[in-house]
């Protein structure tokens, strides 16, 4: 029986042929001859001999009657691969069902095996990845995070270059880190560069690839999309990211994320990332200011739309919040109803295969990616492939992500207006007073920040080059770790369970200006969310920053599969064995100021009897739940996600006006510092 381990190694060094030495200890596949490509035929016993003579494994794999790959063949094996892009969708979820599909593991490394040598690496990448995350017998076996196996789609190019230059002149132990420049791709004339160490952070671009990896849009196996509240997580995750992005912005003195709302008017912000794409041997086009997205004629990527059809899916979904129903295909209705509303318009507006009428209400979110990334050449004719907005992997990078989810968060929040205002009575949790909440740290109440250098591998990423690690240092926005002490009165006389949700939101807007409770509700922040005892009388909670329900750690976005201890799923393994989905924990708290930037902390403790999800969650990646669920359960929380800041309270003036007993809120600050410390070893 074939090690399930062996898959990982088609991740290691992913254009280099799978008859070459993979791994730390140089395993070779032993391909059929039947496998080999049609240029590598005629020296097969070759390549076979020269790379197994010093291999330090070797696995035989299995000559299988392989399924019919000619759909995913489509996609040439040196172009760009986009899972916004509809045809390459339906080319990867062939794949995935093929790879879903193998009887075991054996047959699954045959299959990769021959698909390794002609598939596209970026789709044969994404497809293993989420069959590895949905077979059963591939339970505990995580792929490696992106930035190991193409680090060319979160860096400058010339990285590169200086880790050619290193890993052939000096010996793996000997090798120094190479520097990642920090505000590469533009100068302090544009205003947005601002916030460039927010958007081009590879931490929170991983984020967004790995969520859109565990959230796929099709497969055969309905399952493998159809998980608990998708759609309504899809909403929340972008939601709270515009929330983020907005504190970032007041902080470094910008207003308010502007809404691309108007499909027909010029993009204002221009966007070079300054990078290129290892695999199509290209750099990444730009988007210059004043740019307008136009009807898409592409032949070659199956694609005419025009953008009167984005107005179209538009407008079709305001009439549908309107109306509180949606069209089905029979042409009846369906009510959105209070529980599940959100859920059901999320799965519109990013269409995929669970989708109530994918031909009716269109693909708004996923073309509105499209049309921009193929602004600069809409109809081929500069033969160029889409801008960064069209691979989720690149897309936060780009100012115009945060203006499109802007808008998409408008038509969602427009809905959200539709529901009932919560009531006091479902606010409060009679007996429970919640007296503080209170931050630990060098000066109370004030979250501290600065910058932080931290190293990445390479290796697994860098093609046709002597083995050995590869370290390149990067620079982050970083916190000190702090801690909560919250104080509560539980006054019913037994013990009780209780939902602490912590969130966090500026007070002012740019011009300093008091926020009123609409603005600042769709500013909140989650920090952390979790389940706590409540004996009778008072309660000390203390609750640690690093425990986070929103964040991974570092070492969780940057694992280095080849660190697991023990076999994938072991015992010995079980500390390593994390979900990649998760907001980075060193992006938790915005950046703030210099001076101090003034923030308010909520605390609200719920009723656990109410909020709790009946299931065993042992044994699963549970611990960024806030933003990503958990994996093959339901979401841990009955309440809406965001609650309890999900909807308007048209009677609320301000923050202070929404408090009920089971609440309480703290002023605090953000003090950054404007200098860089090297990260410590854990």
């Amino acid at each position: 029986m074939a090690d399930k381990n062996n898959l990982l190694l088609f991740f290691d060094r992913p254009t280099e042929p799978c008859f070459m030495q993979k791994g730390d200890d140089k395993t070779v596949f032993q391909i059929p001859d039947n496998f080999y490509p049609e240029k590598y035929k005629k020296v097969g016993n070759q390549l076979a001999d020269r790379f197994g003579t010093d291999a330090g494994r070797m696995v035989p794999v299995r000559n299988i009657a392989l399924p019919d790959l000619s759909l995913p063949q489509q996609l040439p094996y040196h172009n760009q691969f986009s899972l916004f892009v509809p045809k390459h969708r339906r080319m990867a979820a062939k794949l995935i069902d093929i790879f879903m599909g193998m009887r075991d593991v054996e047959d699954l490394q045959s299959v990769c095996s021959y698909c390794q040598l002609r598939i596209n690496p970026y789709m044969f990448n994404y497809c293993l990845s989420v069959a590895m995350l949905h077979r059963p017998d591939t339970k505990g076996l995580s792929p490696p995070t992106l930035v190991e196996t193409f680090p060319d789609k979160f860096m400058d190019p010339k990285v590169f270059r200086r880790a050619r230059e290193t890993s052939t002149t000096a010996p793996a132990g000997d090798r120094m880190p190479v520097l990642i420049p920090v505000n590469y791709t533009a100068s302090d004339a544009e205003p947005e560069q601002r916030m460039a160490y927010f958007r081009e952070d590879i931490g929170i671009n991983l984020h967004h690839w790995h969520w859109h990896l565990v959230y796929p849009f099709e497969a055969a196996d309905r399952a493998v999309v159809d998980k608990d509240r998708r759609g309504e997580l899809l909403y929340y995750m972008h939601q709270q990211i515009i929330a983020r992005y907005n504190a970032e912005r007041l902080c470094n003195n910008l207003g308010f994320v502007t809404r691309y709302n108007d499909f027909r008017g010029p993009i204002a912000e221009g966007y070079f990332p300054k990078m290129d794409s290892q695999v199509a041997s290209r750099a990444w086009p730009p988007r210059f200011s004043g740019t307008t997205i136009r009807d898409l004629d592409r032949p070659v990527d199956q694609i005419r739309s025009d953008v009167s059809e984005m107005e179209t899916w538009r407008d079709r979904f305001i009439q549908a919040i309107d109306s509180g129903t949606i069209v089905l295909p029979n042409g009846r209705t369906q009510r959105l109803d209070e529980e599940t509303g959100i859920d059901v318009l999320a799965n519109l507006m990013e269409s995929s295969i669970i989708s109530r009428n994918r031909a009716y209400y269109g693909d708004l979110h996923n073309m509105g990616h499209v049309f921009i990334s193929y602004a600069h050449d809409p109809d081929h004719r500069h033969l160029e492939q889409f801008g960064v907005m069209g691979d989720p992997a690149t897309a936060m990078r780009d100012p115009i992500f945060y203006r499109w989810h802007a808008y998409v968060d408008d038509i969602f929040q427009r809905y959200k207006a539709t529901l009932p205002a919560y009531t006091r009575e479902r606010l409060d949790f009679p007996g429970i007073r919640v007296s503080s909440i209170a931050i630990s740290g060098r000066t109370p109440n004030q979250f501290s920040t600065q910058w932080e250098q931290s190293s990445v591998n390479l290796a697994r990423g860098l093609d046709f080059m002597p083995r050995g690690a590869v370290l390149a240092r990067f620079t982050h926005l970083q916190h000190d770790e702090f801690e909560y002490t919250i104080e509560c009165d539980n006054t019913t006389g037994q013990a009780a369970m209780g939902t602490v949700r912590i969130f966090l939101a500026p007070t002012t807007d740019q011009a300093g200006n008091a926020l009123n409770f609409e603005e600042q509700r769709r500013l909140m922040i989650e920090l952390d969310k979790f389940t706590q005892g409540l004996r009778p009388g008072s309660n000390t909670i203390r609750r640690r920053s690093i425990d986070s329900s929103v964040t991974i750690p570092y070492e969780r976005t940057f694992r280095d599969e080849s660190q697991r201890p023990g076999d994938a799923g072991s015992a010995q393994s079980a500390d390593f064995d994390f979900c990649g989905c998760g907001w980075p924990h060193h992006m938790l708290i915005p950046k703030g100021t210099q001076q101090g930037w003034n923030c308010v902390l909520f605390c609200m403790i719920t009723n656990w009897n109410e909020d709790r999800v009946e299931q065993d969650t042992v044994g699963t990646c549970n611990d960024a739940a806030s933003y990503c669920g958990i994996r093959d359960r339901r979401y841990p929380d009955r309440k809406p996600m965001g609650f309890p800041f999900d909807r308007p309270a048209p009677s609320t003036g301000s923050l202070g006006d929404f408090l009920t007993p089971n609440m309480t809120v703290q002023n605090c600050s953000i003090r950054f510092t404007d200098a860089v410390r090297q990260r410590q070893q854990r």
